[in-house]
């Protein structure tokens, strides 16, 4: 238990580590472009206003009119394909904010939908990602069976590997296509499909939001969502063997108890055996204690391969070869 109390506490220390660490990094990297996007802002605004006469509320509207009206530049987000894709950010736990219930009827389905939904999808998520993570592994099994080898035996660390490459592949050919549909960079696209099959969603990059279409074309509407549905899978896949590579790891040691029974296995000659032999109560009625503390050992012998069992010569000091105890314990 204390063992993983100090495990528990050295993880979360990890977690505050790396937090610290990424809010340094990403102030160093984002607060000055910012501060210089906000003078930019600020410069821009005062020129409009001079030029056209707006006053500060004039200007604020029209703000919030230009607000409202990014989102229709997809064409109808509430018709089947919108909502059809609101519905995955919602149980994927993407959540763009590209889109938002507008009313409270909506808003009272929504919670009750991700609530049932996104466990719904953990699991299902996690059965594919075994099913595919098996299918990676005959992969492997057979090609190294191709090489030659006699004895092929797949790693978790083949597996960690197999998977990364798995995952580049499926960001690197949504990317290509998001590039191509969408007029965006290579990188931005890339960083888009990291960004949606992590299921982080910041939604500054959202795909089918320009020139309506999600009305106008299906099929690039049709492989969005297949894309985003498989590439959770194999992203899903991928941090599973991670996750298990970790578990394996931290769970490598044996409990307490026999760990004691293995590092020092007692004896019945030590002092400290016949204390207890004496003390603890015989394994069955009519037993000696004796006995007992011999069918003990025989249990932390079947867990340790190098201590012999009572019986074998100098196991216990030198049993009789009727199995009987030296004149010495028959006096306990």
């Amino acid at each position: 238990m204390e063992q993983q109390s100090v495990r528990t506490a050295a993880l979360v220390l990890c977690i505050l580590s790396y937090l610290l660490v990424g809010a340094a990094v990403f102030d160093a990297l984002e607060s000055e472009a910012e501060s210089g996007r906000q003078r930019l802002l600020a410069q821009k605004r005062s020129e409009l206003r001079r030029k056209y006469g707006f006053s500060a509320e004039d200007y604020r509207e029209l703000e919030r009119l230009a607000l409202q009206a990014e989102p229709h530049r997809a064409g109808r987000q509430w018709k089947f394909a919108g909502s059809f894709y609101f519905a995955i950010t919602v149980i994927t736990t993407i959540g763009y904010g590209h889109a938002a219930p507008g009313t409270d009827s909506g808003k009272v389905f929504c919670m009750f939908y991700a609530l049932l939904g996104i466990p719904l999808t953990l699991v299902t998520f996690q059965s594919l990602g075994e099913r595919l993570n098996a299918l990676v592994r005959r992969l492997l099994l057979a090609a190294k069976r191709c090489l030659g080898l006699r004895r092929p035996r797949v790693s978790t660390e083949n597996m960690v590997v197999a998977g990364l490459l798995v995952c580049a592949a499926t960001l690197a050919l949504g990317a290509a296509a998001f590039a191509h549909f969408e007029g965006w960079s290579f990188f931005h696209a890339y960083y888009y499909c990291f960004i949606t099959l992590t299921t982080i969603g910041f939604g500054d990059f959202v795909a089918l939001q320009s020139d309506e279409a999600l009305q106008r074309k299906p099929p690039y509407v049709a492989f969005s969502f297949l894309y985003i549905l498989l590439g959770l899978t194999v992203i899903g896949a991928f941090l599973n063997l991670v996750v298990l590579r970790f578990l394996a790891a931290s769970a490598s040691t044996d409990p307490p108890e026999r760990a004691a029974c293995r590092a020092s296995p007692p004896r019945l000659g030590a002092p400290e055996s016949r204390g207890a032999a004496l003390t603890r109560r015989p394994a069955r009625p009519g037993g000696s204690s004796v006995s007992y503390r011999v069918h003990q050992l025989e249990m932390c012998a079947r867990d340790n391969l190098g201590f012999s069992p009572p019986g074998s010569p100098g196991a216990l000091g030198g049993l009789g070869g009727a199995g009987r105890l030296p004149a010495r314990r028959k006096s306990i």
